[in-house]
């Protein structure tokens, strides 16, 4: 029961520093005197990112790059650590036996080959999301991953932000009551495409847009809010519908510019997910319907709200103020967070800074090879729904 002498006992918890979310189910240690070497394979922007933050993390030196693109590939080095070489075949790259670790940042259809090989040639790996390109691929990379020693962490990275571990603490203490719904949406107002200077690298370049590289918004953007609700739910969902059409950017892509789904969980919550790129209104959003009240989160904030039928809900852990209330001026009250080491950096730092205390430590990661299969298995089933316009059955794979 949720009473005010519990909320005043979780308040002088937070008050002498020892709050719950400091208990997140990752660690790292900036301390580390040996650094992971890493290879970096594919120098786009999502690699150059993540080669970005690796200047600024002591544990991880980044000693190789891997481009098919040499202006791409040129960029890459420019982040790396003096000497890293280059590489225009990945498969070179997995041949240096300095690099015990590889990231893989390129297109979608690439991810599953090129950790195979990975796995083959000894390598640890840090895959962005999704996993792999079918459903297929991902049970056959997480069948060869399972029983061995190989880190096999994928790029869902909000499983390290503590925002929402704390958001989840709240869940599961109960102030939302029973949560029903989970409304997500990934909206912008963009064409999603990406300057070409070479005709010929168009889809190598802007290979989101098309069905033989990717799986469009739901694989590039969705995956990260249906990976967040199966952490939350704690299972996978059982059946899926959706729509998707391309019907405003008619530049030559194949994948929709509009999608949503909705899936089924078994403990009766439904969850939907939808992305456009003809509006950006609350861009990135979830919002957690439940019986006692809504939790709303942005991109690095959140916020929850009363249900009007309960005049006062007690003081909430992480919420600001002394009472979260109600309501009827539907009053939304910040929810508080902060990272264990109080600086509050980019979540995939702290995801990376996992990845390497894994393999120093011998353990799996949060964003393992088998949850990273279960959100693409969801993700792809979404994708399946909306092409032939019908239920898809988790149970019919």
């Amino acid at each position: 029961m949720k009473t005010r002498r519990n909320f005043i006992l979780t308040s002088a918890m937070l008050a002498s520093g020892l709050s719950l979310s400091a208990f997140s189910p990752f660690s790292y240690n900036e301390k580390r005197k040996e650094s992971l070497r890493v290879g970096l394979i594919g120098c786009g922007s999502r690699g150059r990112g993540l080669a970005s933050l690796m200047r600024n993390l002591p544990m991880v030196s980044l000693v190789a790059c891997c481009d098919t693109i040499k202006e791409n590939l040129d960029k890459g080095l420019t982040q790396a650590d003096k000497g890293a070489k280059g590489y225009k075949d990945y498969r070179e790259l997995l041949d240096q036996a300095n690099v015990e670790a590889v990231i893989i940042a390129t297109p979608l259809y690439l991810h599953f080959p090129m950790a195979m090989d990975a796995i083959d040639a000894g390598k640890h790996i840090y895959v962005e999301k999704t996993i792999t390109y079918s459903i297929e691929e991902a049970e056959k990379l997480a069948q060869k991953v399972n029983g061995t020693s190989t880190v096999l962490q994928v790029g869902h990275q909000y499983r390290y932000y503590e925002l929402y571990h704390k958001v989840k603490e709240i869940i599961d203490q109960g102030w939302c009551g029973q949560v029903t719904q989970f409304e997500c949406q990934y909206h912008s107002n963009q064409s999603w495409r990406r300057p070409v200077n070479d005709p010929a690298l168009e889809k190598h370049i802007n290979w989101r847009m098309y069905k033989e590289f990717s799986g469009g918004l739901m694989t590039e953007l969705c995956a990260h809010q249906i990976d967040i609700v199966n952490w939350f739910v704690g299972s996978s969902p059982e059946k899926v519908t959706g729509m998707g059409s391309l019907d405003f950017w008619k530049d030559g892509r194949e994948n929709f510019d509009h999608v949503r789904a909705t899936y089924y969980y078994p403990q009766g919550i439904m969850s939907s997910v939808s992305s456009v790129l003809t509006n950006a209104y609350k861009g990135y959003s979830i919002n957690i319907l439940g019986t006692e009240g809504t939790i709303e989160i942005m991109r690095d904030k959140a916020f929850i709200y009363a249900e009007p039928k309960k005049m006062e809900l007690g003081t909430v852990d992480g919420v600001s103020g002394a009472t979260v209330k109600n309501g009827s001026d539907g009053k939304a009250e910040p929810i508080l967070f902060e990272s264990k080491d109080g600086k509050n950096l980019d979540p995939t730092s702290y995801a990376l800074m996992d990845f390497a205390a894994c393999i120093r430590e011998g353990r799996q990661p949060f964003c393992d090879v088998n949850k990273g299969r279960d959100t693409a298995i969801a993700v792809h089933l979404g994708n399946k729904a909306m092409e032939e316009e019908k239920f898809q059955y988790w149970s019919n794979l």
